[in-house]
């Protein structure tokens, strides 16, 4: 599946400034939410609000961290930029999911709502979008996979099924 995923997208750089400022907002949010949050307990479920989201000391602490993630994956880019960015949209994606039903419950220990669910999931699409065109290679290896993914080359990744002797056709009863 890699080979029909672009490799040294045009776009890429823009991809990875909106993978960064990503997690500029998610630091930013998450030093509002400490803020904000501040003398409240680790696990509040209360009325503070940080940029509109309910939030508490330990969204504010998580929010900061995984925004440290993305960045320092920004920066180093290599490809780190993107499985960083990848994992961190399944589990966007997945936490939004989770927290949705949880938001009405005792188990709400982030204090979550549906407008958090809703931006979480706004950014686990960012984040999956940046990783499927952030990958980056060598100009042979992007020429190779460009030209099978167009049909005039061979497969660049050798399967296992590759090492096999090519199969005998059956005999027809007709011949």
């Amino acid at each position: 599946m890699a080979t029909h995923l672009p490799m040294n997208h045009r776009l890429r750089p823009y991809y990875r400034a909106v993978a960064g400022a990503t997690g500029v907002f998610l630091i930013g949010f998450g030093i509002a939410s400490l803020v904000a949050a501040w003398g409240d307990p680790f696990f509040a479920q209360g009325d503070t609000k940080a940029w509109g989201l309910h939030t508490n000391l330990a969204f504010g602490v998580l929010s900061v961290v995984v925004g440290a993630i993305i960045l320092v994956g920004v920066i180093i880019g290599n490809n780190v930029d993107r499985t960083i960015d990848l994992v961190g949209s399944l589990v966007f994606i997945v936490a939004g999911l989770i927290m949705l039903p949880l938001s009405r419950s005792s188990l709400n220990f982030l204090n979550y709502d549906v407008t958090a669910a809703v931006v979480s999931f706004f950014i686990g699409s960012v984040l999956g979008i940046a990783g499927l065109y952030g990958r980056v290679g060598t100009r042979d290896r992007q020429e190779h996979e460009d030209g099978f993914r167009h049909g005039s080359d061979r497969d660049p990744v050798r399967h296992n099924w590759s090492k096999l002797p090519p199969k005998r056709p059956k005999e027809s009863k007709f011949a």
